[in-house]
């Protein structure tokens, strides 16, 4: 007897075959048979006629090392059929760290539910608190750097080197896939490509992969493609591109040298893929528009210069100094950290500007002083051509690039992109409307691509002996509901979800079981 048969589905297996009308069988944790179980005894059967059954999704670029000790039942993720978040990526992760103000700001203030400092002991915490989906762990760059007290414009000490090489090599022994980068962040982009290259050598013994967010997305994309690519060749590592674009309009030409810079190493030999999420607004913290001088140091140190009159009027001139390269009313508020800022969330920073009596520049600042540092923002400026273009590839997966929320309790308020809840939902109704990949390359994309760029060698296809992660999803209903104005909506068309065997999902709603893992 089996413990769960979806019968009658429209089976997409991953592997990108034609889809095929048919039964899966569970075990335990383990798909067992497929095909024909119309007599075979089950002690839970769930009709999917008329419905995918496909892999459970891989978010391969994803933010949820912390929200997820906090909403381990991961709501945003689980209705869109994730089954799997990689974790710690453009260069932040939630460890290893020496000190909790090494994480990423808008983590610092969290309430957790224990403390860690390695991966080994969030690992622990995470497996305490029983996450729905598994998590696969990246160790980020900049939260080393912190760590060794590498903070500023400059390169690192050999004491600091050799501490960041230790940090990243115990991350990998605590179970951590790779090393992401984030080099538009501090202290990252402080960084020089032989700082990346000796750490990445040290996650390559172990056979772990490179993400980057690399340097540049818009002018400098080929400059930055160079250098990842030369980094992957000396450090003899896979590279993953962290959610490749053409940011700018005047950027947007570069698609094709961009393009064919990728696919030549791929020729050789090199194991190149990327991720992307199919929307052409990206979301970030807004003083990445800040010049690098005024980013060094730690949070304190950055918050300080803006109460300092001559550093915030320096810093003031440079950014309109800069303006000529920015677009103020492609910018829209995203979160904000101060009660009296909340009014601006979703909100043009133009128009955020008027409502304060300020130039855009000057509302930068005022936002900043006030959110301390926190305020997050949404770029537009990105090519609807180009993201097609990019999400067709046969090397380039489904990463939302986002972290976990909820429209309950304290993730739900603050204002994140719509990819946080729509990523996976988003990319399929387009599959499934045309405009873009045929279906079975859509579920390969989200499932089996990811699953082998990561090693998840027992995930990412229905097939015997692989890991029970299955989706099962209506076509008809299939879509994304969050916006940037109303983000906080969960996507709908996930009947049923199961991870490691247990069903998170059934009848389109959560169960309460949690059976995710640490992979």
């Amino acid at each position: 007897m089996f413990d769960l048969i979806l019968a009658n589905g429209l089976i997409v297996d991953g592997s990108g075959a034609e889809p095929r009308r048919g039964d899966v069988a569970v075990m335990g944790e383990i798909v067992v048979d497929t095909g024909d179980l119309a007599n075979a005894e089950s002690r839970m059967r769930i009709d999917a006629t008329g419905k995918i059954v496909c892999p459970g999704f891989i978010d391969s670029h994803s933010h949820g090392d912390a929200y997820m000790l906090i909403e381990p039942s991961a709501p945003s993720k689980a209705f869109q059929g994730v089954t799997t978040d990689v974790v710690g990526n453009c260069g932040a992760s939630a460890a290893p760290i020496t000190d909790p103000m090494h994480m990423p700001s808008d983590w610092v203030d969290l309430e957790f539910p224990g403390t860690w400092r390695t991966v080994g002991e969030y690992r622990t915490l995470l497996e305490t608190v029983k996450p729905l989906p598994n998590v696969v762990f990246l160790v980020g760059h900049n939260t080393v750097r912190r760590s060794a007290g590498a903070y500023d414009n400059r390169p690192p000490t050999a004491e600091e080197m050799a501490c960041m090489s230790r940090l990243v090599e115990q991350a990998m022994n605590d179970g951590a896939r790779g090393l992401s980068t984030g080099l538009i962040y501090p202290p990252g982009r402080f960084s020089k490509t032989d700082e990346i290259v000796a750490l990445a050598r040290v996650a390559a013994r172990q056979g772990g992969v490179y993400c980057s967010h690399m340097r540049h997305e818009g002018a400098g994309l080929l400059d930055a493609i160079a250098e990842t690519l030369a980094i992957g060749e000396a450090a003899e590592i896979p590279v993953q591109i962290s959610h490749l674009k053409t940011s700018g309009q005047g950027n947007w030409g570069l698609i094709d040298a961009a393009l064919e810079a990728i696919e030549t190493a791929r020729g050789k030999g090199r194991p190149v893929h990327a991720d992307r999420y199919p929307y052409i607004a990206s979301h970030t913290s807004l003083t990445v528009v800040f010049p690098d001088w005024a980013l060094e140091g730690t949070i304190d140190t950055r918050r300080a210069r803006l109460s300092n009159p001559a550093q915030r009027a320096r810093l003031r001139a440079d950014l309109f100094g800069n303006a000529g390269a920015r677009d103020w009313g492609a910018i829209t508020v995203g979160s904000t950290h101060h009660p009296d800022n909340r009014r601006f969330q979703g909100r043009l920073l133009t128009d955020v500007a008027a409502m304060l009596g300020l130039d855009p520049v000057d509302a930068i600042l005022h936002m900043a002083e006030t959110d301390a540092m926190r305020t997050s923002a949404f770029f537009a400026g990105m090519c609807e051509k180009n993201m097609t273009r990019i999400l067709a590839l046969p090397w380039v997966m489904i990463g939302s690039d986002a972290s976990i929320r909820a429209p309950w309790g304290p993730l739900s308020e603050d204002h994140p992109h719509p990819r946080t809840y729509g990523t996976f939902a988003r990319f399929l109704r387009m599959a499934l409307d045309g405009q873009t990949v045929p279906l079975p390359e859509a579920v390969r994309k989200m499932t089996a691509l990811p699953a082998e760029k990561f090693g998840l060698t027992d995930r990412g296809l229905i097939a015997k002996g692989k890991k029970a992660d299955i989706a099962v999803i209506d076509p008809e209903q299939v879509r994304d509901r969050s916006t940037f104005a109303e983000p906080h909506q969960l996507a709908q068309g996930v009947v049923a979800l199961a991870i490691n065997g247990e069903l998170a999902i059934a009848d389109g709603e959560l169960t309460g079981r949690r059976s995710g893992r640490f992979l």
